[in-house]
């Protein structure tokens, strides 16, 4: 059993925010706002009825929205740290670093590390199929807990919990490498063998989908390897790296 107090109730919200604040840098006026970033879809069983009686609103009581806009408020603050920090980089190079930058194991990376995975809202099947250490899902709710911070605290806020996380990848962000599939392909390419062949399978439910990706070249074994994202094009490119790697390449 685990040993994470429940925060789903709307009057916990306060002990949630207060049990994070020192983590997070920022003590928020608004709890709700907190909660809600750490609530996965699969406690949005309700009917709209219901909620209404509740005294709810309609709609989405998940990370859903909020995950939308702190994408947003990162991609602005990272493109502004970087374009102070490399103003001989034209446009392109910027580009490439932002998106190595703000990429799924990165924000996940950043999740673990608060942590916020114990304080996941989610269904007890989710929960029990690993869905608090789900890469994936660990990058949304980082995504959705910055959008929290600027709603309560301002830019201000978002920034403080931003920059000191991710300013120290800011040297280690690829900028001139092709994409893993690219790479992969022109290797292949390069020594005569068939392109690479991708098998997606898709599982989890439908408001919080997994693709899994098994690629491999055909005729060499060692080249078969496996990636995972919540996109099919994620989680091929995660499997393409993975070949890569076993390839030396």
């Amino acid at each position: 059993m685990s040993d994470v107090p429940d925060r789903t109730g709307p009057s916990s919200a306060a002990a949630l925010a207060a049990d994070l604040a020192p983590a997070l840098g920022h003590g928020f006026r608004d709890p709700g706002l907190l909660r809600r970033a750490l609530t996965h879809a699969s406690c949005n069983q309700a009917p709209p009825a219901a909620a209404a009686r509740r005294g709810g609103a309609v709609g989405r009581a998940d990370y859903d929205r909020l995950e939308f806009l702190g994408d947003r408020v990162l991609a602005l603050v990272i493109t502004e740290r970087l374009f102070a920090r490399y103003p001989e980089a034209d446009a392109g190079e910027l580009a490439r670093r932002l998106n190595a930058l703000v990429r799924q194991e990165s924000l996940a990376g950043v999740a673990r590390a608060v942590p916020l995975g114990p304080h996941i809202a989610m269904s007890p099947d989710m929960r029990e199929a690993g869905g608090a250490e789900n890469p994936s899902i660990l990058a949304d709710v980082c995504e959705a807990v910055i959008a929290a911070l600027y709603l309560d605290g301002g830019m201000a806020a978002a920034r403080d919990f931003i920059l000191p996380r991710f300013e120290p990848l800011l040297d280690q962000a690829p900028t001139d490498r092709k994409d893993a599939k690219t790479r992969l392909q022109e290797w292949a390419a390069g020594r005569g063998h068939p392109m690479p062949v991708y098998e997606d399978r898709r599982s989890g439910p439908a408001h919080a989908p997994v693709f899994a990706v098994t690629v491999h070249i055909p005729g060499l074994a060692q080249s078969e390897a496996e990636g995972e994202g919540r996109s099919k094009r994620a989680a091929q490119q995660m499997a393409a790296a993975a070949a890569l790697k076993r390839l030396d390449a």
